[in-house]
């Protein structure tokens, strides 16, 4: 199983997701996320820092009726509950 930081329906969280030989394609198989909130920071080390920062400016989900959209990169400010 994978994960990384993702912007999810315009807050910030961690994605689980699989990935899926079928053929010659690598498919994403998405298992599910998790909010993160504003005490959690205080227990990140640097390197997971670094890893938020690349990966909050590369992905940008949607989530609706169990399932994940990946869209445009917005410029919208990211909420942390």
């Amino acid at each position: 199983m994978y994960w990384c930081f993702a912007e999810i329906n315009n807050k910030l969280g961690e994605i689980y997701f699989d990935k899926v030989r079928r053929g010659n394609k690598l498919r994403t198989i998405f298992k599910g996320h998790c909010y993160l909130k504003k005490g959690e920071f205080e227990l990140m080390t640097e390197e997971e820092r670094r890893a938020l920062d690349k990966d909050v400016s590369q992905y940008h989900f949607s989530y609706r009726n169990g399932k994940y959209k990946l869209e445009e990169q917005k410029k919208l400010p990211i909420t942390v509950i």
